[in-house]
């Protein structure tokens, strides 16, 4: 039997992919959508749907049958899916940290007042901002060799991409720096590739589930779905999980009134973190 393996046209989502074909081995194929989000490059994500119409769009040929499994950064996966699909198995996550770009190598805390800084996602925004708030942050859209372009080219004086996505396609050496944790939480599910399969079908991919890069999605989503419906991809939210006998969850948040706040527990149960935490970003 053939695996169909769904996923989207850019060189990011293709190395993934690929990269799923190669851990599966045996009879695979590659099937490239055209997404929406791919082909409207000109308005920006949240007026068409946001990261989630990346997702949707692979999700709906699953359930038409076209494909066998899905391929997603799991960052892009919005916490609440379709009650007939599944996330089955999860790569070993990569470098989860955001990424400093600046043409020159100038560090962040030698930009002067009111330097244009390239980033799409409101929780870098967010937390860019708390601080460092003499900067001016500006949305940007396109592939990373795109953001990376225009970044050179003098549109912006520097940017903040995914460390893990720069890596995968070759492109370390473009990275001025990386965010620590206290000064920038990741994405909950960044440097995660997440294979997403009809509910009932995970068998077909479980062997290649990496189970603490699981266990670190089950934490990070747990507490964005303890939101409900409240958040979207454009909330500026991070949660991330790190895990070496104890379990260690950290996020921030911006809340609706413009005030934020940063949580960390520690302890060796997921579900009372994941607990713990959400009453701390909401107490």
């Amino acid at each position: 039997m053939t695996l169909r393996i769904g996923t989207r046209g850019s060189a990011l989502a293709l190395w993934q992919a690929n990269e799923v074909a190669r851990l599966l081995g045996g009879d695979t194929e590659i099937v490239i959508l055209k997404t929406t989000g791919d082909k409207r490059q000109d308005v920006s994500l949240a007026a068409i749907g946001g990261k989630g119409l990346w997702v949707k769009e692979l999700e709906e040929a699953l359930l038409r049958g076209e494909i066998d499994l899905a391929v997603h950064s799991l960052k892009d996966v919005p916490s609440i899916m379709p009650e007939e699909l599944e996330l089955a198995a999860f790569l070993e996550r990569a470098d989860p940290r955001d990424a400093w770009v600046h043409p020159a190598g100038k560090p962040i805390g030698d930009m002067p007042e009111g330097a244009k800084i390239a980033t799409s996602a409101p929780r870098r925004r967010a937390q860019l901002q708390a601080r460092w708030p003499h900067l001016r942050i500006e949305e940007i859209r396109g592939n990373v060799d795109t953001r990376l372009r225009k970044i050179h080219e003098g549109q912006y004086d520097a940017g903040v991409l995914a460390a893990a996505g720069l890596t995968r396609l070759g492109l370390a050496d473009v990275i001025t720096s990386r965010f620590s944790p206290d000064e920038m939480l990741p994405a909950a599910g960044q440097g995660i590739v997440a294979v997403e399969t009809l509910r009932g079908n995970g068998s077909i991919v479980a062997r290649i589930n990496h189970q603490p890069s699981a266990l670190a999605a089950r934490c990070e989503r747990g507490v964005l779905q303890r939101f409900g419906t409240v958040l979207d991809c454009y909330s500026p939210i991070a949660v991330h999980c790190t895990s070496n006998g104890s379990i260690t969850l950290r996020a921030f948040y911006e809340r609706p009134d413009g005030t934020t706040v940063r949580v960390e527990k520690s302890g060796g149960n997921a579900d009372d973190l994941i607990t713990a935490v959400y009453e701390g970003l909401n107490a």
